[in-house]
């Protein structure tokens, strides 16, 4: 590449990388300098600067809270595969109805998320659709415990982060050769063993980047655990939420998000590094 031809690509992406910068790169080292300051005596931040934040993130309670959110994650990642794969699936099968059935998975975007979640509020509650249903038929003597539980997280969260499962697996699928299909069903392959040998090793660039869309927004998640998990499904996003709202403790919640954020990058790049996919 020639000098000129370098400045003028630099030149082009100068704009982009401003706005990195500045949506980016800058608000993460606000969050970086705050982490490493003291928790004033009426809340925020003040001097001196300090470890302090860094050494109490490893006390055995928020450990626990940390590990139990990525456990949740995970589970939540995992339930969403088998439900978006055959969606994505029939999506991209449908034809001249495609952009139809992907305007409906969408639709759920253009409602508040608080609105949404407080619909689930009042389907899994006590008095609420289901427990009403399930009564009327007589399927149960009394209401079941449906809200306020891990439960309840957990379907909030899969019915929130479902469409950044189904949309990149339904790229995938679109690209796919159905003459692949159709050979494999020709050497004499049953239906499922297409889907299981053909299919999913196919799909998996899809799955992976939707594995990836939905286990980090769920992993740092907090108004869905807040208000299903009714304060009995503390998460590590609703820890940090707390100590810039409630506690007031803006140095260890920013050392809180950091740790978390580098967690996060660490195991991706470890993911990456033994073969699980390229990740950015």
């Amino acid at each position: 590449m020639t000098p000129a031809a370098g400045g003028l690509r630099a030149l082009f992406l100068a704009p982009a990388w401003l706005t990195m910068a500045g949506l980016f790169l800058l608000p993460i080292a606000v969050v970086l300098a705050y982490s490493f300051l003291t928790r004033g005596a009426y809340g925020g931040q003040d001097l001196p600067w300090t470890v302090e934040s860094y050494i109490r993130m490893w006390d055995p309670l928020y450990l626990g809270i940390l590990a139990r959110s990525f456990l949740l994650a995970g589970a939540v990642t995992v339930l969403c595969v088998p439900l978006a794969f055959p969606l994505a699936l029939f999506i991209a099968r449908s034809g001249r109805h495609k952009l139809l059935w992907l305007n409906l998975v969408m639709l759920p975007f253009f409602t508040s998320l608080l609105v949404r979640t407080y619909a689930w509020m009042f389907l899994l509650r006590d008095t609420g659709l289901v427990n009403t249903l399930l009564l009327k038929l007589g399927v149960v003597a009394a209401p079941l415990p449906l809200l306020y539980n891990d439960g309840a997280v957990i379907v909030g969260l899969v019915y929130s982060y479902l469409p950044f499962m189904v949309l990149p697996i339904y790229a995938t699928l679109e690209r796919i050769d159905l003459a692949l299909l159709e050979a494999a069903a020709d050497l004499g392959e049953r239906p499922w063993g297409v889907t299981r040998r053909v299919l999913l090793p196919l799909a998996r660039p899809g799955i992976l980047a939707g594995a990836v869309l939905v286990f980090i927004p769920s992993l740092g998640s907090y108004l869905t655990p807040d208000l299903l998990g009714g304060g009995k499904s503390i998460l590590v996003g609703n820890v940090i939420q707390n100590q810039f709202t409630t506690a007031r403790d803006w140095p260890f919640g920013a050392a809180l998000a950091i740790g978390l954020m580098l967690l996060v990058l660490l195991l991706l790049r470890w993911w990456e590094a033994r073969g699980g996919g390229e990740l950015g």
